[in-house]
């Protein structure tokens, strides 16, 4: 895999991946280089929702539908640091990675405020932590086969139930999961 890099794309966990961290899990890969890997999870909703997130940094919003919106488990890592996927849009951010034309990741609380104040990304993706690897980890974890790897396709992100997005990541590839033995193998 040298020099091909995993930027923007889904990291759709094999079934044979036992970690409890990943398994059956999406990540969105955010970055990616010789240092290593970034990514957030997509498909882990926590018992949480945004209106506990708002509270605790003491802002506040009469948007029921964004109050409601549950917060994703986006990693292991920091799980106290909450990351945004949304689209880009006319306004800007302190933090924000740009991940592809169509998406990025924001970690500055100013978001949060725009958001609350009804001014925020039209579409956006809260969640609390990230997964990281180091240089040369997740090549390895590809080779041996503990994700597929798709090109990301957003509406995945912003429109498909959580629950769904497992199967539906791997069948961008035309992989059907449940057809797939959880013992690991090469040919």
């Amino acid at each position: 895999m040298t020099g091909a890099y995993l930027n923007n794309q889904l990291l759709v966990a094999m079934p044979s991946l036992a970690d409890p961290n990943f398994s059956h899990s999406v990540t969105l890969v955010c970055e990616h280089s010789e240092r290593g890997a970034l990514g957030i999870v997509i498909n882990r909703p926590l018992e949480m929702r945004l209106a506990e997130v708002l509270e605790q940094l003491s802002l506040s919003t009469g948007d029921t539908r964004l109050s409601g919106m549950p917060v994703l488990a986006g990693g292991p890592v920091q799980r106290d640091r909450g990351f945004v996927l949304h689209r880009p849009g006319a306004q800007t951010f302190e933090s924000t990675m740009q991940v592809s034309g169509t998406l990025c990741v924001t970690t500055s609380r100013d978001v949060l405020a725009a958001m609350a104040a009804g001014q925020g990304p039209a579409q956006a993706v809260v969640a609390l932590g990230y997964a990281g690897w180091e240089a040369g980890q997740l090549e390895e974890e590809v080779l041996q086969n503990a994700w597929l790897t798709v090109p990301c396709d957003d509406a995945l992100i912003f429109e498909l139930p959580y629950e769904q997005r497992w199967h539906a990541a791997a069948r961008l590839l035309g992989v059907e999961l449940s057809r797939i033995s959880t013992q690991a193998g090469r040919a």
